[in-house]
């Protein structure tokens, strides 16, 4: 869902509908079809065929690209419609999806500085957690100290926190996230589902502030 795996629809109804155990965990997630522009979400009833919010039938077309739609791409009217199918149905999902949170950058955040997570110190090991989901350590200074950590997102894109005093290896002691910025690579328009996903990274950190 984060990374925006697509597969074609044979794929699709071969490895996932068809197989005998996980369309059990894919019948409580919401999926999306993409063909020429158009975007479709639908679920996979309990009879494995496909229904839309409304519960018609849907037939992805053919051509199209089907994965597990991220709530950005959604909506937040969409994701309430299907939000309230799946208590309907009393349908559990398996991680959050329709209930994730969904974040973005300000138009001032755009032109650099994310001030909102700055000044904030964090546990050594918090920050060691963000490289385990993706995150990548800076370039290793004098003393073994690494002084940054960044995320890389589409076209160029990336996140950057600027660390005080530093992580220094087998020392993972409080650190202060002393700036944090973002460069907008070469899209003019930066990737909403990953910016989303980044941002809710930093969020989760602040949350464990000393």
């Amino acid at each position: 869902m984060a990374a925006g795996r697509r597969w074609s629809v044979p794929e699709f109804r071969a490895f996932v509908l068809g197989h005998p155990l996980l369309w059990h965990f894919a019948r409580r997630l919401v999926w999306v079809s993409e063909h020429d522009g158009a975007r479709a979400a639908f679920r996979i009833a309990e009879d494995r065929t496909l229904a839309d919010a409304a519960d018609a039938v849907f037939t992805p077309p053919d051509g199209a690209l089907v994965g597990i739609v991220h709530p950005v791409a959604l909506g937040e009217r969409a994701t309430k419609e299907w939000a309230r199918v799946f208590a309907d149905y009393e349908i559990l999902q398996p991680f959050p999806q329709l209930g994730r949170p969904v974040h973005a950058l300000t138009a001032a955040e755009r032109g650099g500085r994310l001030e909102r997570f700055e000044g904030v110190t964090v546990p050594g090991g918090s920050l060691l957690g963000l490289v385990r989901r993706g995150w990548e350590r800076g370039v290793t200074q004098g003393g073994g100290v690494v002084a940054q950590v960044w995320r890389r997102l589409p076209d160029g894109a990336r996140i950057t926190v600027e660390l005080d005093p530093g992580l220094a290896h087998g020392h993972p002691r409080p650190q202060r996230l002393a700036r944090v910025r973002f460069d907008g690579g070469t899209s003019e328009e930066p990737d909403p589902v990953a910016v989303s996903e980044a941002l809710a990274d930093l969020a989760t950190l602040v949350e464990t502030a000393v």
